[in-house]
Formats: structure tokens, C-alpha cells, sequence
């Protein structure tokens, strides 16, 4: 009889443990829109993320990874949190990245971006404060620029440019669709052009 009982609970709390990892549907996230970068070339930029999203009555919120902002033929990308995401970045609240000491600008007074400037950041001055929270569209704003458009890395040189600063901000559209699924990828970039340049 003690041999069943023990049986039985673990059965049991096998199927806790695999209900509480089931209830989750997860998501693939992206956008990607035609601009300019900082030296006025035009590139393709697209926006990408994950989530993991419950039911209202389950006890645990959704969860995505950061918002990945990447430019045609850069080798930088940016990394946008918010404060449910393990490293926030600690340069305000909402979904945002921080300037980097020593290769970035706040484009409105020229001076150096450090870890308190918000560089990027997703519908500001509005209610949004999680990536869970984004719907179907987005405001993207940019209020830095590059100190340097490239850096060098060995024996080659590295385009680190990005989307140009602007006071008004991108508006993005977003497709959302279940991960793994074919449309659920960003739109490939071609890379073409960047030899071109």
C-alpha cells in the first residue's frame, strides 16, 4: 500500500509539473520597415522577439525575450528591455536601450550618450511598459547617433551605423505568429548592397 501511495503522488506531481510548462503558447514577434541610417544610406531595419504567453487565469504573466533592433549592414544591434527582463537596462522605465560611453551621441546637443541616456525606446510617454504589451503596431523612437559609423576589428573594418535619430518616431508594424511556424521568421536581408557601398 505504501509502494502505490508513493506511485501515485509522483504520477501526481508529474502531471503538475508538466501542466504548469504546457499552458504556455509561445510566439515569434517581428517588424521590419525601409529608413535611413545615420550616414543616409537607406537600409532595411527589423525588430524581433519571442514570447511566452498564458492565460489570463493562470498564475504566472507572459514572458518575452528583448527586442532585437537590427540594421542592414551593421554589425550592431540593439538590445531593448523592460523591467521584467533579467538585466533591465537602468537608463529610465518602459521598453528602452541606453547609450553606450564612448560610442554614442544624444543627436539633439551633440554631447556623449552614457548609461542614463535612452537611446531607443518603444511607444514613449505612453501606458506600454512590457514587451508582452505590444500589439500589432509600435512607435520605435531614436535619440542617438553613432560617435563612428564603423570600427576596425582585425584586419577588416565593421559597419556599426544604425536607424538615424529623429524626433518624430517609426512607426512598425508587427506580425505575430506561433514559433517554429514558416511565417514566423523575420524577412531575410540582403546583404547585396552592403558590398556595394
Amino acid at each position: 500500500m505504501n509502494r502505490f501511495r508513493q506511485i501515485t503522488l509522483r504520477l501526481s506531481f508529474l502531471f503538475v509539473v508538466s501542466a504548469l510548462n504546457g499552458c504556455a503558447s509561445y510566439y515569434s514577434h517581428y517588424g521590419a520597415f525601409l529608413a535611413e541610417n545615420s550616414a543616409g544610406e537607406a537600409r532595411q531595419v527589423v525588430l524581433s522577439w519571442q514570447t511566452a504567453e498564458y492565460p489570463g487565469w493562470w498564475v504566472k504573466d507572459s514572458q518575452s525575450t528583448p527586442i532585437r533592433v537590427a540594421t542592414q549592414c551593421s554589425e550592431r544591434a540593439w538590445r531593448l528591455t523592460d523591467d521584467s527582463h533579467r538585466d533591465p537596462a537602468s537608463c529610465g522605465d518602459g521598453i528602452r536601450a541606453c547609450g553606450r560611453p564612448g560610442q554614442d551621441l544624444v543627436a539633439a546637443s551633440g554631447q556623449p550618450a552614457g548609461e542614463d541616456d535612452v537611446c531607443l525606446s518603444i511607444d514613449p510617454g505612453e501606458s506600454l511598459s512590457k514587451v508582452t504589451d505590444i500589439g500589432q503596431s509600435m512607435t520605435l523612437l531614436v535619440s542617438c547617433e553613432p560617435v563612428s559609423t564603423s570600427r576596425q576589428a582585425e584586419d577588416e573594418e565593421e559597419n556599426t551605423d544604425y536607424l538615424r535619430a529623429s524626433v518624430v518616431p517609426y512607426r512598425v508594424y508587427i506580425r505575430k505568429a506561433p514559433r517554429g511556424a514558416l511565417n514566423g521568421r523575420p524577412p531575410a536581408v540582403d546583404d547585396s548592397v552592403c558590398d556595394a557601398d
